[in-house]
Order: structure tokens, then sequence, then C-alpha cells
């Protein structure tokens, strides 16, 4: 980690302003510049130059791009030494536990993720802690800390466990209003619950990420306010348009989250609800999640945003998600940048901060090896990462 830091603090440029040219320049709202360049002084954005006197990182024939922007992690949940998931630290140090998190958030970072929401575990807090240092190479990081998933807790419980955890630093409120997948996804929270979360939520200024699967329980988290929906697999027609009339966000984990749950099987089984019957209730919700993202696609004004659901096996393969939802899901590839960029940065109340280069904005860049427009697995071959101003990666072009 030592090695990490030191690598990380002298790529960095002593000029007073660094220029930064590249064969191709997306700016996360729609928009590409061609054999253009992105200024960058004291860790902020100033302007996109099309004709620079200077270069002092040419990047060749490559793609710049904002740093992607995943909307839903579990930065903590790792194998453990014994190769087991590990979702809570449980059997390790504190040490320990630390290091598997930040082991993973330098992982994501080295994918081209610059931010990301983790949903949820106090841990996060530590590894926000040292991201917002900016010393160490770790994406940018918001938190829920502690879920809010009994669905035995009363109206006024609830609000209490609200303030508690806002008490407690989080940006975000992550609520549980649907089963596992693997249970079948039923509501578990009713109306009034999802009013009382929700609701106090919103008068203390904290977002809210729901988890939640079928019509109903979105329905009632719509209804309720509430900012966002994750996962959303088992959606029908009216329900994506009712989200979408109310402006709600919607992020569906399509792929990462199930092939790497098969890939890494013998890592899950056998723990809590990961058992063969659980793990045939996701291989079913695979096509139905497709289906879902892609009927998503032709509902008018549905904002859906990128998140993977991260969890042990898949940190550092993030941007995987936005290769399937273009080649299976049907997507358009700008749209798709623009969904892990400055829509996922509005959703979490960041858009005038990261996800575009527009003057003014945290200098959090990535650049890809090719055209992403023309061949989105470009985006699985990130060469350069800059986090608020500092490299981090770096491949030479040749």
């Amino acid at each position: 980690m030592l090695f990490i830091a030191l690598l990380f603090n002298t790529l960095n440029l002593q000029a007073k302003e660094i220029v930064i040219r590249a064969a191709r320049v997306l700016d996360g709202h729609g928009r590409e510049f061609r054999q253009a360049a992105v200024v960058v002084d004291a860790g902020k954005i100033v302007r996109i130059e099309s004709h620079p006197t200077r270069v002092d990182i040419e990047l060749g024939d490559r793609t710049l791009m904002p740093g992607a922007i995943d909307t839903h992690v579990h930065i903590g949940w790792h194998f453990d030494k014994n190769g087991r998931s590990n979702d809570d630290g449980s059997g390790e140090t504190p040490d320990e536990y630390a290091m598997f998190a930040a082991e993973n958030a330098y992982a994501t970072l080295m994918g081209g993720v610059t931010t990301v929401q983790s949903l949820c575990a106090p841990i996060d807090k530590t590894v926000r802690e040292f991201a917002n240092r900016n010393t160490l190479p770790l994406p940018r990081v918001l938190t829920a800390v502690d879920p809010i998933f009994d669905s035995k807790l009363t109206a006024d419980e609830i609000r209490d466990k609200v303030r508690k955890i806002a008490g407690e630093g989080a940006d975000v409120l992550k609520i549980f209003a649907s089963q596992s997948i693997r249970n079948g996804g039923a509501p578990t929270m009713s109306q009034e619950q999802m009013d009382a979360a929700c609701g106090e939520a919103k008068r203390l200024g904290l977002r809210t990420a729901v988890h939640a699967h079928g019509p109903e329980s979105v329905k009632r988290a719509v209804l309720a306010g509430c900012i966002s929906i994750e996962h959303g697999a088992l959606l029908d027609q009216p329900t994506l348009d009712f989200i979408a009339e109310h402006g709600t966000f919607f992020d569906p984990n399509i792929d990462l989250v199930f092939r790497n749950y098969f890939e890494n099987k013998a890592h899950f089984l056998g723990i809590g609800n990961y058992t063969e019957e659980g793990f045939a209730e996701m291989q079913k919700a695979v096509p139905k999640a497709l289906h879902v993202f892609q009927m998503g696609l032709k509902t008018k004004g549905l904002k859906m945003v990128f998140g993977t659901y991260a969890v042990a096996g898949s940190h550092g393969r993030n941007l995987q998600e936005l290769v399937y939802r273009v080649q299976k899901g049907g997507q358009d590839p700008m749209q798709a940048v623009v969904s892990a960029t400055s829509l996922a940065a509005e959703s979490l109340g960041l858009g005038n901060q990261i996800g575009s280069i527009a003057p003014g904005h945290e200098a959090d860049l990535i650049a890809v090896d090719g055209d992403p427009l023309r061949d989105i697995t470009a985006m699985e071959r990130v060469v350069f990462v800059m986090k608020s101003g500092k490299v981090a990666k770096w491949q030479h072009h040749r």
C-alpha cells in the first residue's frame, strides 16, 4: 500500500495546468470532440480545448471521458483467506477487513470507476475517509452505512432508525422493500413503512435507495417519494411507466452480479440463502432482468442509471456490465456512457460536481483504448485514470 501511495503522488505533473489530449473526448452529456484536449488545474476541469498549444499527457488513439460512476456496489464484500464470501469481516481482524475493502476499492478505480455508492456496511465510512484524503488511489465513496431491512419495525421505529443512520454520517438511506430474488422478491414493507422511511429521509435531506424487485414493492417506494429503485428484475411495463412519470431513478443490475455468482458459486454456496434453490432462482432471473432493461430503454423519460451490485469477485470488473447492456441489451453506446457518467452523478445529487467534463467539475477522468461508440468492449481496456486531478494509472500508447 505504501508503494501504491508513492506511485499515486509521484505520477502527477507539476505544471500549473495539465493538458490531456486524446483522439476522442466524450463529455458525459452525449457530445463527442475529435482530437481535443481536456485542461485540468488544481484538481478541477478548466475546459475542453480543440487546438491546444501544448500537451502534457498524450493519449493517442484513445477515448477520454469522465470517470465512470457505479451507483450500487458493496466495496467491503470479499473472498476471505479461506476463499469464502465474507460481507461483514466476520472471523477477521478489523485490520484485515479494512485491507480487503481497500483492495476492492483500488481494483475498482483501476477498472475505470472513480465514484461508487456502497450500499452498505460501516467499513464504507473508513474507505470513504481515506478516499476523501486523496493520498491513496481509491474511488470517491458514498455510503449508506447501515440499511433498514426489519419489516417488523413500526413507522415511528423506522423514523428513529433513519435519524440514527443520518447521525452516523450516511450519504444515502438503503431500504429493503422486498425479499431477495433468491427468495422470490415479494414485498416486505407496507406503504406506511415506506412513507415513514423515505419521508423522514427527505426531511433530513438524505437520499434514498430502495431494494425492490416486483411491481408492488416498487410502487410503494415511488409513492413514498424515494429517490432510486435498485434491481427491479421482476417489473412490468406499467410499473416502468410509473417510475418514469414520477421522475424516480432506476438502477437495474442485469449481468455482472449474476455472472459473478455463477462463476464463483463454490465461494458462496452454503452461506445464508446461497443454496442450490437460490442459485436456480437467479438463473431464472437473468432473462427476466434483461427483458426489464430492454423495456426500460423504450420507456419514455425513464432515468436508468449504471449500477452493478458489485460484490466479492466482481470489484474492478464493473464496466463489463456496460458492455453487456450494449451488446445484449441493445442500448446505444453513447447513452450507455451517459448513464454511467452525468446521469449517475445526477442520481447521487452530485451532477454539478462529477460525471461531466465541464468547467469546475472534479478532474475525474479515464481513457479507454479504442472507440467505445463503435466497439463497446473498449470500456474494458482502461489505460488512464485520474481522480481529483491525480494520475492513478497511465499506460503509455505505443
